[in-house]
């Protein structure tokens, strides 16, 4: 046996080992230490950009962990760092903020809490609807699982408890503090998000576009008040917002490709006061998603084209055409950098086995503010999904039963110990692999 054989052959018999004791060690920190701390986020999700108490916990158990923390950073940001040598700077990201939704899972920790909503000014009920518990509670056990494992890895670790993604500021905010020149710029950033689509306990994580690119449109549409009984003396901004609607409809099916997706959905449609009054007014509210700049702007440059020109077939003057806003809570896609993708896939699929890995092309366009932390300057990055819901839930959906509850749902649920503690162990074998350099 020559001497490179057997230095391969010893590598490959130790990989087992590894392996298992991570999942031996998350296990047991879940058992010990993360299942009550992911009972304690969910049963008190907060808002985004008030994450206050949820921020002030995150510190306290990074700092628990041995890592240097930075509070407020960006509003209620966390950064956790922890130097450990000559190496490349890996950044990991977890969100926080939950949602305005009123929990209905039938679940015993159900949250009940309330909040005062920082839009509208009114007390709502809040709940984690999108998974973010898993996140940070995933968070919290890498930080303990590096930290125990300081031998095994060199360079710097950064930990990101991220605001406010729900509604696409946070990782804004946070960049626009100066992040990477307080902190340094990654080499390479990692995040991944809890997925009620996938069987709980799987890595679900693709070479292309994850999440989609997004933007928040109104269109103010300005018509000519008049008397319910006499049309003709006014310009109906509901009959001309329809048609707005109605028209724009077009922009997806016949200006994009058929192998290009996009989506521009109105979400609202506000005019008028009463049954027998023309409003001079009407405001569309649309989400627009798309995965290339191209895409995003055909359907931006459409939407301006549609809405302006409908204006002039109903005879407005250029002073009262349509009215166009582009928000600036927009986000481009997520995109996976494709050689580090295969290089964490060879990771995982050696540590957690061929079944612990797939590929599965998301379905729908759901967006991400993680790109404005690797897009400019650009990161090589990887954002990957870990599956939350059990088996048997969606073979009950499958035979006729109750269908697997969305995010966003008030329904919403999942599994969160296999998704936890897949999400520890995914994420220490990716840093372990990338500060290995």
């Amino acid at each position: 046996m020559t001497k490179r054989i057997a230095i391969l052959l010893a590598i490959l018999l130790a990989l087992p080992a590894s392996a298992s004791d991570l999942n031996d060690a998350v296990g047991k920190d879940y058992d010990g230490h993360l299942a009550k701390l992911f009972d304690h986020f969910h049963r008190n999700p907060e808002l985004s950009m008030v994450e206050f108490e949820t921020a002030k916990r995150m510190a306290e158990e990074l700092r628990a962990a041995g890592f240097e923390v930075t509070e407020n950073v960006g509003g209620t940001g966390v950064v956790a760092m922890m130097e450990n040598g000559p190496g490349p700077l890996v950044m990991m990201r977890a969100d926080m903020d939950g949602l305005p939704v009123e929990e209905k899972s039938g679940l015993d920790n159900a949250s009940r809490a309330t909040q005062t909503d920082p839009i509208t000014g009114n007390t709502v009920f809040t709940m984690h609807a999108c998974g973010h518990d898993v996140h940070i509670t995933s968070l919290v056990g890498t930080a303990r699982q590096m930290a125990a494992r300081k031998d095994e890895w060199r360079g710097t670790l950064m930990l990101i408890v991220q605001p406010a993604e729900e509604r696409v500021l946070g990782a804004r905010a946070m960049k626009d503090d100066d992040l990477w020149g307080r902190f340094g710029k990654p080499d390479y950033a990692l995040a991944f998000h809890v997925s009620s689509s996938d069987v709980a306990g799987i890595i679900n994580v693709s070479e292309g576009s994850p999440y989609a690119g997004a933007d928040t449109v109104d269109i103010i549409i300005r018509g000519v008040g008049a008397h319910g009984a006499s049309p003709h003396r006014g310009k109906d901004p509901i009959v001309l917002g329809s048609q707005i609607v109605l028209a724009l409809q077009t922009l997806v099916s016949r200006e994009l490709s058929p192998r290009d997706p996009g989506v521009v959905t109105v979400g609202s449609f506000h005019s008028g006061t009463k049954h027998n009054i023309i409003s001079d007014e009407a405001l569309l509210q649309l989400t627009v998603r798309n995965t290339s700049e191209e895409t995003r702007a055909i359907l931006l440059n459409g939407i301006k084209r549609i809405a302006e020109n409908m204006g002039r077939v109903a005879g407005l003057p250029e002073d009262r055409l349509p009215e166009v806003i582009i928000s600036e809570e927009s986000v481009p896609p997520t995109n996976n950098n494709a050689e580090l993708t295969r290089r964490l896939k060879v990771a995982w699929t050696d540590a957690m086995g061929d079944d612990a890995v797939v590929d599965i092309p998301t379905k729908g366009m759901g967006a991400e503010d993680f790109p404005l932390f690797t897009d400019d300057p650009e990161i090589p990055s990887v954002f990957w999904a870990i599956g939350g819901t059990p088996q048997k839930d969606f073979d009950t959906e499958m035979a006729g039963g109750p269908p697997v509850p969305s995010h966003h749902s008030p329904l919403f649920k999942i599994a969160p110990e296999p998704a936890v503690k897949a999400g520890v162990e995914s994420t220490v074998v990716a840093l372990m692999a990338l500060l290995q350099e």
